[in-house]
């Protein structure tokens, strides 16, 4: 199902002036109807791009879609379960009607899952945080893959977390799913290389919107895994350890806008320094930093 149907002429005539760094290209942002998919999406858009957007909310979806264009910019929607692979093809394809070629896609679309101890979680809800969450970059990846090959580039951002570089006990679907997409960057990352096509995880910080708003805005049974979890994300919004949606904006369309290809399958953060590690990018390689490995203990 599609939410809104604009023609390529009108999203051509929509499109912002030439001169943005993105004018002419086609970006596609899954959760885009929400949380920080929606500000990528705003962001992108206003940098000249195409967008669009695949979440399960129709009605999310209408309102991401409506805000870009209120700003001037080009956008279009589809609603897909990504669990689902005929769901998750049959909504890029109508996007792809719609705007063209995908050049730059963010593998955005994620859930916090369950909390507690591993053994005593729900192993459905486990199973579904590792389909939803990895299992959707997947799809999306090679659903779109071929055709950046065929055009001779492209570039991929999945939005991951240093949950999947650090443990985090308690919450280990979310932890481990986000382990599986960085090294998951990795490898894409080296196999698409002669195709032209640069691949990144990205850390967005810990923000006071998207997955966070649970812990902001509801409460847990009292001593529960899930309220010490919220307890955390609440100390380190509170302290100035989170970080803005703004600063994740502007690395994605540094990243999408090819200012960072050299560092094509490494795990940035919006924390990082870009300028500093581009300065030092022999280093980067010979000593393959960035990147989820096993450290040599003392």
């Amino acid at each position: 199902m599609t939410v809104g149907n604009p023609t390529r002429q009108e999203l051509r005539r929509a499109t912002p002036a030439a001169g943005q760094e993105l004018a002419g290209t086609v970006a596609l942002v899954t959760g885009g109807g929400r949380g920080i998919g929606r500000v990528l999406a705003q962001a992108l858009a206003g940098a000249g791009a195409a967008v669009g957007l695949i979440a399960r909310s129709d009605e999310q979806l209408a309102e991401s879609v409506t805000l870009i264009a209120a700003a001037g910019g080009a956008a279009a929607a589809a609603a897909a379960d990504l669990t689902t692979e005929a769901a998750t093809a049959a909504a890029i394809r109508q996007l792809e009607r719609q705007l063209g070629p995908v050049d730059l896609l963010v593998n955005n679309a994620g859930i916090g899952g369950p909390a507690g101890d591993a053994w005593e979680v729900d192993p459905e809800s486990w199973w579904r945080t590792i389909e939803v969450n990895l299992g959707g970059v997947f799809r999306c990846a090679r659903l779109v893959l071929p055709a950046m090959a065929a055009r001779g580039g492209g570039r991929i951002v999945n939005i991951t977390s240093q949950a999947g570089v650090l443990r985090w006990p308690q919450v280990s679907a979310y932890s481990v799913s986000k382990a599986a997409v960085i090294k998951f960057t990795e490898n894409i990352a080296a196999e698409a290389r002669h195709l032209g096509v640069c691949v990144f995880s990205v850390h967005p910080g810990l923000t006071p919107i998207g997955l966070s708003e649970r812990a902001l805005t509801r409460s847990a049974p009292p001593g529960s895994p899930e309220d010490r979890m919220h307890a955390w994300v609440r100390n380190e919004l509170s302290t100035g350890r989170g970080a803005e949606p703004a600063q994740a904006a502007e690395l994605i369309l540094r990243l999408a806008a090819g200012h960072a290809d050299g560092l094509s399958g490494r795990h940035l953060s919006v924390h990082d320094n870009l300028d500093a590690v581009l300065a030092r990018l022999d280093e980067v390689r010979h000593d393959g930093l960035y990147q989820l490995r096993l450290q040599e203990l003392p």
